[in-house]
């Protein structure tokens, strides 16, 4: 018995230090002191720094995006991009959670593309969950995450649903900037960029840092 425990041990243990970030590619380095890391969906004016493909698969997605990040900061990127796999017929693969590409690159902060007055919330990485939104009911599956409009002067319940679970209230941020959200039971825990979210009561729900939900956006499907 102690033998199959060490085996399934070490198999697990195989199996969790599988997931890889490595160098496609260095294109090009940039001197930049921004700390941020965030998406844009098309590429123009940004200049291309290298690519990185990320193999395997774990639910540690902080941990993931604090390799990503360490690789950003070797070159300089402030910003990334998904670049999807080709298929044989020259079209674009489905995504694929254990094996994916980011381009790197930087962009002048200036012309950063603007997301005013938007909600994100992001599911657990590992269960379903339902949840209300100013009285709607949603539910999340794992992984998945939805965006929603905000409007000035209006004041937004995010809720569990649950017996001391958490309940959140917020509003249009001064800045009009977007505001991230991810439903889970515990704390993110801490990646190399920094902490990833903010535990705002029990841990079912939690704000996140938008780099860190940035990349949640490319790993996670939308609904």
């Amino acid at each position: 018995m102690k033998n199959i425990l060490i085996t399934a041990s070490l198999l697990i243990s195989g199996l969790w230090s599988a997931q890889q970030v490595t160098w496609n590619e260095v294109a090009g380095t940039h001197n930049n002191s921004d700390k941020f890391l965030y998406r844009i969906t098309e590429t123009t004016g940004a200049t291309y720094l290298g690519e990185v493909e990320v193999q395997g698969f774990t639910t540690d997605d902080a941990a993931v995006f604090g390799k990503v990040y360490e690789k950003a900061r070797e070159v300089g990127a402030n910003v990334f991009f998904y670049q999807p796999f080709q298929s044989i017929d020259e079209s674009e693969s489905a995504f694929d959670p254990a094996h994916y590409k980011l381009r790197l690159y930087y962009l002048s902060p200036e012309r950063l593309p603007k997301d005013e007055n938007t909600l994100y919330i992001y599911a657990s990485p590992a269960r379903g969950q339902k949840i209300s939104f100013n009285k709607e009911e949603v539910y999340f599956e794992p992984r998945t995450f939805t965006k929603r409009k905000l409007m000035h002067g209006e004041e937004y319940i995010l809720s569990t649903r649950k017996l001391l679970g958490s309940s959140v209230r917020f509003s249009v941020l001064p800045d009009s900037s977007p505001q991230f959200f991810q439903l889970h039971g515990f704390h993110l825990k801490s990646s190399p960029y920094g902490a990833a979210g903010i535990n705002l009561k029990s841990g079912d729900i939690i704000r996140l840092e938008r780099s860190f939900a940035d990349f949640l956006s490319v790993i996670y499907r939308e609904f």
